[in-house]
């Protein structure tokens, strides 16, 4: 297939990208390659995927309709992977206007650009920041999700919305993938992997929020790519069975999916500071911390429609997430234990 990934030289998006070129598809690949963080690292992310055939980048900005419009009126797409987006909940407590553009403009952007082109299947970026106040565990498509904390959630709520919107308006077949806590090799640097690993082997002390408290959904990125894949493949379909009296958030009667992308094992973050320190066999420095506005104390994804409609569920153990992390990390930037 010829598939459009934005974002491709972020982290999901690469691996993304990645793996659809290893099975023969021909990708392209849009990104603003903006500096929310070390662009070198963007940009060695897109020197792997230029380096293999079937591969073509357009550098441009999401909230640029303009620059959206062109990409689709270049060429027909038989999937669009949406995963472009700001990305960071403690980023949107100072800096809400990127939010803004390019969550909410950008993602209108690629509605319209969809539309238009009438493409088969629009799969796109949710998290599982949209759960906010929601209290049941694990946490289910089925749920309802209308109490975010912090705007970057807000914004993939609005962005649900709006998908469905354009699936009831226009017959769009759009499918919504709610991550949890994602991790791996080529991740990203404001993510707390990447921070305690580079501080540990510094010998400098970690933030640790919530005293330690927090228990986090950690989700390998192959499984993630994984998901995202056959969930790109199979597009969504009405749910015959929708029933407006008792609505189903997760369905609809028009061609709308929301899934769970998460490991269903919730660690806590003390746990996962002992994985990481055993892997690089270093001892982390702590500095604890009140937990951070905008954070919710624990995260577990109900991943049951997802195994059941595509086959697969995220099972990769964090100790050997981890580990494969660390290896990249230490290849990557020459650390030395």
């Amino acid at each position: 297939m010829n598939i459009l990934v934005t974002g491709a030289a972020g982290f999901i998006g690469y691996h993304v990208a990645k793996k659809l070129l290893a099975r023969g598809d021909t990708v392209t690949g849009f990104d603003n390659l903006n500096p929310y963080y070390d662009v070198s690292l963007k940009q060695a992310r897109l020197d792997q995927l230029s380096s293999q055939p079937g591969f073509h980048f357009v550098k441009g900005d999401l909230a640029d309709a303009g620059a959206v419009q062109s990409l689709f009126g270049a060429e027909p797409y038989d999937r669009v992977i949406h995963l472009a987006a700001q990305a960071g909940v403690r980023y949107s407590l100072t800096n809400p206007e990127a939010y803004m553009q390019s969550n909410l403009v950008g993602f209108l952007n690629i509605l319209e650009a969809c539309r238009h082109a009438q493409t088969p299947h629009l799969a796109y970026a949710s998290s599982s920041s949209v759960y906010g106040l929601n209290a049941h565990f694990p946490f289910s498509v089925h749920d309802n999700v209308d109490h975010p904390v912090s705007l970057y959630a807000a914004t993939k709520k609005a962005n649900e919305l709006m998908a469905h919107t354009y699936s009831h308006l226009y017959g769009l077949p759009t499918t919504g993938l709610r991550f949890f806590t994602v991790y791996g090799p080529w991740g990203r640097p404001d993510m707390a992997l990447f921070l305690f690993t580079r501080a540990i082997l510094a010998g400098e002390p970690i933030r640790v929020f919530n005293h330690g408290r927090m228990r986090r959904d950690f989700t390998y990125i192959d499984d993630i790519v994984q998901g995202v894949i056959r969930v790109a493949d199979r597009i969504a379909e009405p749910n015959a069975d929708w029933d407006g009296a008792a609505p189903d958030p997760g369905t609809s009667p028009a061609p709308y999916r929301v899934y769970n992308i998460g490991n269903h094992t919730p660690v806590e973050l003390e746990r996962f500071i002992e994985i990481i320190e055993q892997a690089l066999g270093k001892t982390a420095i702590r500095e604890n911390l009140p937990m951070q506005p905008g954070d919710v104390p624990a995260t577990c994804a109900e991943v049951e429609d997802l195994r059941r409609d595509v086959g697969f569920a995220p099972a990769t153990p964090l100790e050997t997430g981890v580990a494969r992390f660390i290896e990249w990390y230490r290849d990557y930037y020459g650390a030395d234990a």
